[in-house]
Parts: structure tokens; sequence; C-alpha cells
């Protein structure tokens, strides 16, 4: 006798994959060289003068974290948007360092921040595109949900990696960002379909795994490291490199 292959040994309904949703940065891209040292970099061609690398990427995280709470993603409730918000940034780093000049200020922030668009300033993990190629391969469909600006699209554009996803969803686009779980909603409106037929990839264990797999996802989070912080996380959901994904989804297809 035939048995359907969509129905468990427990007869319960098992949903097929038709969606991946991925996290971007520190999952398929990251930062080339710290921030500090690009800020430096910056500041030593535009004014001919040397900061200290650590000195800036300190004030850069405090000016960072500052900026988070007082104007969350991006101050988009506040009406900022991800250009002012970042430019903010960086016009308080370099404060924080001694640098007084307000239109030197003004232009080291405009520059950065058109210049962190530029595929010049991040680098691809090795195993990126070969697993969204792979994973087209499968027929399955590819969105991204990320607590990123409005600049993701011309990154990943820059980068190689944009045609392979059907969306792409910004946190200040959404107005939400993770680990809230309004813009997983979004997202999955925009996939048209439930949660138990998408998977979702990152690196960070709330904001990705913990978030994705409350809501029904398939939730795989990403430890490059092996440094397995987090024991609740079992085997099956850990990916060390994102070259075990294509076998790991197939699983759940039909």
């Amino acid at each position: 006798m035939r048995v359907d292959v969509s129905i468990s040994v427990a007869g319960v309904m098992r949903v097929p994959l038709r969606w991946v949703l991925w996290d971007v940065k520190d999952t398929l891209l990251k930062v080339r060289s710290s921030v500090g040292e690009q800020y430096c970099q910056e500041v030593k061609r535009t004014a001919g003068f040397s900061l200290n690398p650590t000195e800036v990427e300190a004030a850069f995280r405090q000016s960072f974290h500052q900026y988070s709470k007082l104007y969350p993603n991006y101050g988009t409730a506040q009406g900022l948007g991800g250009k002012a918000w970042w430019m903010g940034v960086v016009r308080d780093t370099f404060a924080q360092c001694r640098v007084q000049d307000a239109a030197l200020l003004d232009t080291l922030a405009h520059n950065l921040y058109h210049g962190f668009c530029s595929p010049n300033n991040w680098e691809v993990f090795p195993d990126s595109a070969k697993t969204l190629e792979s994973i087209s391969s499968l027929g399955l469909k590819q969105g991204v949900v990320s607590n990123f600006d409005n600049r993701l699209e011309g990154i990943l554009r820059g980068c190689g990696l944009l045609s392979h996803f059907s969306f792409l969803l910004t946190s200040e686009e959404a107005g939400i960002a993770k680990p809230n779980p309004a813009i997983f909603h979004q997202a999955l409106e925009k996939c048209g379909v439930t949660a138990a037929s998408v998977a979702h990839i990152g690196d960070h264990y709330v904001y990705d795994y913990v978030t994705s797999r409350s809501l029904g996802l398939h939730g795989y989070l990403l430890d490059r490291q092996g440094r397995n912080k987090y024991p609740d996380v079992p085997p099956q959901h850990r990916l060390k490199t994102l070259e075990e994904l294509p076998a790991r989804l197939q699983q759940h297809m039909d």
C-alpha cells in the first residue's frame, strides 16, 4: 500500500519547505576590516592626519550603543532614517576623538556613509555564493530579513549576491527590527506561505534562531567559530559552515 510522503509516522501532515530567509551581516558577508581601521583610513585620505584605530573603534562602539538606545532601528520612529542616523554616529565617533571642525565632521560622515555602500568595504564569506546557488537549484525561493538600513540592496548587488533573492526586507523598511516577531510576519506575507514552509539562517542566537523557531520557522544558527555557546541548540539546528545547509533543507522538502 502506498503511503503519502507528506504524512509523518505520527500521522501529522508534514509541510514541505518552500522558502529560505537569510540574515546578512556576519552570515553571508562581513565588514572587510575593522570600523576603527576604515574610519582612520578615511581621516588620513580626507584630512591628512592620523588617529589611533583602537581609540576610534572604542569611540564608535560607544556612539553606536548610545544611538541605538536613543534612536533604535535607525531612528525610524523619530523620523531620522538610516542616512541621518549613521552620519550622526560617525560625527559623534570622531568628536570623541578630538576632531572639532564641523565641516570636516560632515565630510567624513558623508564619505563613510556612502563608502560603506561599496563592495570594497565588505567581504563575502567563501561559502555564501555557492550555498545560495545550491539552494536555488533545489527549487527553493530565497529572501532576506536583516537589521540593516536601505543601503543593503546596493551592497548585495555590488557583492554579486542580489540575484539570488526574491525580496529584501530591512528593518529600516519594515519599521521594526529583529527580534520583534513582526518583521518575520512581514516576511511571511511576502513569501505567501506559512511559517512551517520557511527556514531562516543567521548568526545571532536570539535575533535569528530563537525568534524564528518561536514562530514555527525552521531556524538554523550559524556558528562559524564552533563556540557552541548555547547548549539548548541541538546539533541538527547548528551550522559551522553554510555548505552544510542544503542537505539539511532537503530533509524538509517533498
